[in-house]
C-alpha cells in the first residue's frame, strides 16, 4: 500500500493526513500538535477557516519551516473555502485570508467547504444562510487554481447528486471530495462514483468518534468485529479502522493531539487486513454519525436532513 494516492491533477495526496478540526481545543494546542505530526511524519494537514485555528497552524509551519525540519515542498496542505466567501467575487479573498493566516504562498488543495453558504460575515446559522450557486462558486474555484494558488480544487460534503451535477458544469473538474467515511458510514455508492470519475475520495473524522461539529451519536471502534479483527491481527481497532480506509483506496485525517495516539495512526502501513476479514466489513450497521442537523429550519433553506443530503443518509 503507497504512502500516497495520485490525483487527477498528478499531485501526490499522502494517504495519511492530520485533521484539525478538534472543537474546542485551548489555544497553543493545535499548533502544538501540527509541530509532533510534522516532526513524527506526517505531511498532510487538513484545515480549514471553520476550525478556527489556522493563525497557529501557521505559526507551527513557519516553526517547522525555519528550523528545517521540513521545506514547503515536502508538506500537501489543504484548506477549505468559508461559507461567507461563495459569492464568486468573494472566493479569492477567501483563499488569500487562509494563505495569509498559514504563512503560504498557495495551497496544495482548496475545497469548498460544503454546500451551504451563508451571508458574508455573519455566523452560519439558519437565518443566515443563501441559496447556494455551486457552478458559480466553482468558476471562481478554477480561476484560482488556473493561477497558481490552488495546486488542486474539490469540494467537501457533497452527495452523489451534487458531485455529479458539478462534473457536469466543471471545465476543471474537483480533484477530491473530502467526506465521512470509516467502516460505520461506508459511503459505497459515493465511492463508486468518485472512482469512476476519477475524483480521489478523502475521509474526514475516519475514526467515527463523536465530539466533531455536527456529530451524533457513539463511535464504532467497539464494534465487535473491529475488536475481532484488531485482536486477530494485533493492531488498535483504531489502526484496523484507518488500513480499511487505505485499502478502500481513500486517504484519511484522523485529529489527534496526543502525541502518542499521533504516532499510533501512523502505524497502518507494512501490513495488510486479508480479504476474508475485509469481507466482513459490510456486516457493520451504517450509522451517519456527522449528519448537520444545525442547518436545518423549517423556513431554512433545508427543511430535513435528508433534503440537504440528498436523501443519501
Amino acid at each position: 500500500m503507497a504512502e500516497f494516492y495520485v490525483l487527477n491533477t498528478g499531485a501526490r495526496i499522502p494517504s495519511v493526513g492530520l485533521g484539525t478540526a478538534t472543537g474546542k481545543a485551548e489555544p497553543g494546542v493545535i499548533g502544538g500538535a501540527v509541530y509532533a505530526a510534522v516532526k513524527a511524519g506526517y505531511r498532510h494537514i487538513d484545515c480549514a477557516p471553520a476550525y478556527r485555528n489556522e493563525k497557529e497552524i501557521g505559526l507551527a509551519l513557519k516553526k517547522l519551516f525555519d528550523e528545517g525540519v521540513v521545506k514547503r515542498e515536502d508538506l500537501f496542505i489543504t484548506s477549505k473555502l468559508w461559507s461567507g466567501n461563495q459569492a464568486p467575487e468573494d472566493v479569492p479573498e477567501g483563499i488569500d485570508t487562509t494563505l495569509e493566516d498559514l504563512q503560504l504562498e498557495y495551497l496544495d488543495l482548496f475545497l469548498i467547504h460544503t454546500p451551504i453558504r451563508s451571508k458574508k460575515g455573519a455566523t452560519p446559522t439558519t437565518e443566515n444562510f443563501l441559496p447556494v450557486d455551486i457552478p458559480a462558486t466553482w468558476g471562481a474555484m478554477e480561476k484560482l487554481y488556473h493561477s497558481g494558488k490552488a495546486c488542486a480544487i474539490g469540494v467537501s460534503n457533497f452527495s452523489c447528486k451534487r458531485m455529479e451535477d458539478l462534473l457536469a458544469i466543471a471545465s476543471v473538474p474537483p480533484a477530491v471530495n473530502q467526506v465521512e467515511s470509516h467502516p460505520g458510514w461506508q459511503q459505497m455508492k459515493l465511492r463508486e462514483l468518485c472512482k469512476s470519475k476519477g475524483v480521489h475520495l478523502s475521509a474526514y473524522s475516519p475514526l467515527g468518534k463523536p465530539g466533531s461539529p455536527a456529530s451524533m451519536g457513539k463511535g464504532f471502534l467497539d464494534n465487535p468485529i473491529i475488536v475481532s479483527v484488531a485482536e486477530e491481527l494485533q493492531k488498535t481497532p483504531a489502526q484496523v479502522a484507518l488500513r480499511w480506509g487505505l485499502q478502500m483506496g481513500h486517504s484519511v485525517l484522523p485529529k489527534s493531539t496526543n502525541e502518542t495516539r499521533m504516532k499510533e495512526n501512523l502505524g497502518v502501513f507494512g501490513w495488510s487486513i486479508p480479504e476474508d476479514l475485509m469481507a466482513k466489513f459490510s456486516e457493520i450497521q451504517q450509522v451517519k454519525t456527522l449528519r448537520a442537523e444545525f442547518v436545518v429550519h423549517p423556513q431554512g433553506i433545508y427543511k430535513t436532513v435528508e433534503e440537504f443530503w440528498d436523501g443519501e443518509i
